[in-house]
């Protein structure tokens, strides 16, 4: 029941019915975040319930409260301050209280967040309890200090001033907890933004006298990078129980990681250093897996990868109008000794026993180099039909002037490649985790190159012949011994060709294989020394810049992207000019609705191309395209005997189709003169 206020004439007992006078209670105070969850008093029973209240604040005796005094311990309390508790406290004048209420009141006073200490101080009066609420104020916050991984000597992260852009507009004010665990908070949002997503303040917040907080940051510290290979069914372990062992040296996967031992976790590093991981190309499946370090403030990354097959061996046959009926035993090797090294290896047997091979060798990034240098080594023998002594209704066959009546040797002059070289290439940046646009590349490369008739037989001169094989003189009238002109630059069918080679690329493209937007820069220079059979010096410059850009014209299929791509390219021969070194134009990768060749072959030339490229439906895509090509009136004396125009456009439509190798390119095209051809291709056209 509840006592009525005491009359004023009314002495009080000797042994008054307060149960609490003189006592404290006191909470310690709430770590930041933590909201007091007072008991509820007085919970409503249902209808019906009979039962007696038996929660803690029923059983405990009433009191009637005279007063209710806020003071602090020490000092003078602000109003504002004080107001703040007399907004939240249930406990009034002229009403009764409890244990459990004054407690509750506690709490509440606590969940404001403006103090570190409160107590609660009834005293017994002659009109009821004096019920005084004792408080410690925070100090006023004069500055947040960030601690960063303690006992792990890692600086943080983030920059020194971030706690004061966080917490400056609490500075000057009374600490309070609330608005505390607030900036808290917003200082975790600058470390999950940056990717520092295991960061997390430990232990409670320390506050000086002089109002200066003090925050313990564990950011995750990596304490070790191991590599754990799997099968392909996500299993680290064989049917033994024992750990699956790999064939790629662990050194392999781990220098491709920015993300090093001694460093702070990073999400969006550790996306790119998988991303990279997987782009070596030796792995089915790259993720990560953390495991605790030896304390909490440490982890250790587990890079998981599962290993696909890398080598492989084939054989072949065919037939080339080089080469005549050949077959072909080829060997490839992508991951040799365990080091991403490739290793590629093929050789050809024709008729007349033309044996041709070609062994490569390449190493991504060379061991220890810390720029990402990569090289290349090869020797080869190649054998082709060139185009530059090909035209449309009359080529340039082999041909000996000594013996002019000896036709079986009249066949496409065989351009015989002997050589090798090396070529080295990185990007050019400083830090090799950091993706650069721009790279470059320098190489050495010596070659023998020879002039071959259909039997494998050296030749110096190339004569004109119609389709029938008929002789022909510049103008095409048949006569009895064909214009000629020489296929080497040597009188003796033989060339020694050494080259320096040195190009740069600047590549803003979204995709290589088939890029939507960006760009894509390229310039080289190939300068040959005077040596040997030939005595041929050459400069030889080429550049060659594309541009995309994403487009919306037309809706075929809501799936793949419309782009619109334009390319423009040059280049020039200064010096000597081997007639087999001449730049050609016309066919799949020049000018389409010409043949190979067919539309020109010159000292120098220029091509530009548009190309408005959209998808159709699932693996297939359209372009529509138009070539121009022009030698710049340069054209050499083969082209000129068979009738080359030397410049020329084309312009047509084409399909792509999505392949293992690649989209495969079919282009209908029809040029200046009223003819069509059909060009076909792997891969994009630029």
């Amino acid at each position: 029941t509840t006592e009525p206020l005491l009359p004023t004439n009314r002495q009080p007992s000797a042994t008054p019915d307060t149960p609490f006078p003189g006592s404290q209670q006191r909470t310690p105070a709430p770590s930041p975040g933590v909201n007091p969850n007072p008991q509820n008093v007085n919970p409503p029973t249902t209808p019906g319930n009979t039962q007696p209240n038996t929660t803690p604040e029923a059983n405990d005796p009433r009191v009637l409260v005279s007063e209710v005094v806020v003071r602090s311990q020490t000092g003078q309390l602000s109003p504002e301050l004080e107001n703040q508790v007399y907004k939240v406290i249930r406990t009034q004048p002229g009403r009764t209280t409890t244990r459990s209420q004054l407690q509750e009141d506690i709490n509440a006073i606590f969940g404001t967040g403006f103090f570190s200490n409160v107590q609660a101080a009834p005293e017994d009066t002659p009109l009821g309890v004096r019920v005084s609420f004792v408080v410690q104020p925070n100090p006023v916050l004069t500055k947040v200090e960030v601690q960063a991984n303690p006992g792990t000597g890692v600086a943080s992260v983030l920059p020194a001033n971030t706690a004061d852009e966080v917490f400056r507009e609490q500075y000057g004010k009374i600490l309070n907890l609330r608005d505390l665990q607030e900036g808290i908070k917003q200082l975790n949002k600058r470390y999950q933004d940056q990717g520092y997503v295991l960061a997390n303040v430990i232990g409670a917040p320390q506050v000086s006298e002089n109002g200066v907080v003090t925050l313990q940051i564990a950011e995750g510290v990596v304490e070790n990078i191991r590599v754990r290979f799997r099968n392909k069914d996500g299993q680290d372990t064989d049917e033994k129980g024992q750990p699956i062992r790999g064939r790629t040296q662990e050194y392999i996967i781990t220098r491709e990681l920015e993300l090093k031992p001694g460093q702070v976790f990073n999400r969006n590093t550790v996306q790119k250093d998988l991303q990279r991981v997987y782009g070596v190309g030796l792995f089915e499946d790259v993720n990560v897996s953390l495991d605790p370090g030896s304390d909490p403030s440490k982890v250790d990354v587990v890079v998981n990868v599962a290993e696909r097959s890398s080598g492989s061996i084939a054989a072949g046959a065919g037939i080339s109008s080089a080469s005549g009926l050949f077959g072909t035993l080829s060997y490839q090797q992508q991951n040799l000794n365990g080091r991403n090294q490739k290793l590629g290896a093929e050789i050809q047997v024709g008729q007349q026993n033309l044996v041709l091979f070609d062994l490569r060798f390449t190493d991504p990034w060379i061991a220890g180099d810390p720029y990402r240098t990569s090289y290349t080594t090869d020797i080869f023998r190649r054998s082709s039909i060139s185009l530059i002594f090909q035209g449309k209704d009359r080529n340039i066959n082999t041909f000996d002037p000594n013996n002019p009546t000896n036709t079986d040797s009249q066949a496409s002059p065989r351009i015989l490649r002997l050589g090798g070289g090396v070529t080295f290439s990185r990007p050019l940046s400083s830090n090799p985790y950091k993706t650069s646009a721009w790279s470059a590349s320098a190489g050495l490369q010596y070659q023998r190159v020879s002039a071959r008739d259909a039997g494998g037989n050296l030749v110096r001169t190339g004569g004109l012949f119609d389709g029938n094989g008929n002789p022909l003189d510049p103008n095409g009238n048949i006569v009895a011994q064909p214009a000629t002109t020489q296929l080497t630059e040597s009188p003796g069918g033989q060339d020694d060709l050494l080259l320096l080679q040195v190009g740069i690329q600047h590549d803003l493209r979204n995709n290589p294989l088939q890029p939507t937007k960006g760009s894509y820069l390229r310039l080289g220079v190939d300068q040959s020394a005077p040596i040997g059979l030939g005595n041929i010096l050459l400069t030889r410059l080429r550049g060659s810049y594309s541009q995309y850009l994403p487009i919306k014209l037309i809706s075929f299929s809501k799936k793949g992207s419309q782009t619109l791509a334009f390319n423009f390219q040059a280049g020039t021969i200064l010096g000597d000019l081997p007639p087999y070194e001449a730049f050609t134009l016309g066919g799949s990768n020049s000018v389409r609705g010409y043949g190979e060749g067919d539309l020109g072959s010159g000292r120098s030339y220029v091509q530009a191309s548009v190309e408005y490229r959209f998808p159709v439906f699932s693996v297939v895509s359209g372009a529509l395209f138009f070539d121009a090509g022009s030698d710049l009136g340069t054209s050499t004396q083969a082209a000129e005997l068979l009738n080359k125009n030397g410049t020329g456009y084309g312009y047509g439509l084409g399909i792509r189709v999505q392949s293992p190798l690649g989209p495969i390119r079919i282009d209908y095209g029809i040029n200046d003169e009223g003819g069509s051809q059909i060009n076909f291709g792997i891969g994009e056209r630029f």
